[in-house]
């Protein structure tokens, strides 16, 4: 089994947000390959979708962002999974909008989710980094809180379809 996870906070107040960039990725990876978030346990929304040869679980964490370890130790310990099974997929401020990066291990940089996540399991799993640009005139919690203006949405499209096609390879996934 491996374990796929989109950071964002649960609130439907969060949709359209930078910092939800997480859980965008994650459903339009979960629509290209048609599997549901039909299940709330372990503290996420999850979903599952069969592969050949695994099974990949889909999870969007409902402890808000900065708890985001307590769900994935949870899972991990739940279904005996090593650090090498999970994929974290995050927004980065140090990375320019319209961009991403894959790194096979890390500390959590200034990412608080990254931060509590690596406190729970350590800094030895992959994670999937999508930029969002750095904020030069407002402080960084009001940034990553505010919704992505259209003029930004279809760079995110972009490589959101990107991001996927990385995840795909990385956790063996063929197109259906």
């Amino acid at each position: 089994m491996k374990l796929l996870v989109g950071l964002g906070n649960p609130e439907k107040k969060y949709d359209g947000t930078y910092h939800n960039m997480g859980f965008f990725v994650l459903d339009k990876f979960a629509e290209k390959f048609n599997a549901d978030f039909d299940k709330k346990k372990h503290n996420c929304k999850l979903g599952f979708l069969e592969t050949n040869d695994d099974i990949i679980m889909l999870a969007k964490p409902l402890t808000y962002m900065n708890l985001s370890g307590n769900a994935v130790l949870e899972l991990k310990k739940k279904y005996n999974l090593k650090n090498t099974d999970i994929l974290v997929v995050v927004d980065d401020i140090d990375l320019p909008v319209g961009t991403y990066r894959y790194k096979s291990g890390g500390s959590g940089g200034t990412h608080n989710g990254m931060r509590n996540i690596v406190s729970q399991i350590g800094t030895d799993f992959p994670r999937l980094r999508i930029g969002i640009g750095k904020p030069e005139d407002i402080p960084l919690i009001d940034f990553v809180l505010k919704k992505i203006p259209p003029q930004e949405k279809q760079i995110f499209e972009e490589v959101a379809d990107e991001a996927i096609d990385v995840i795909a390879e990385k956790l063996g996934v063929q197109d259906v």
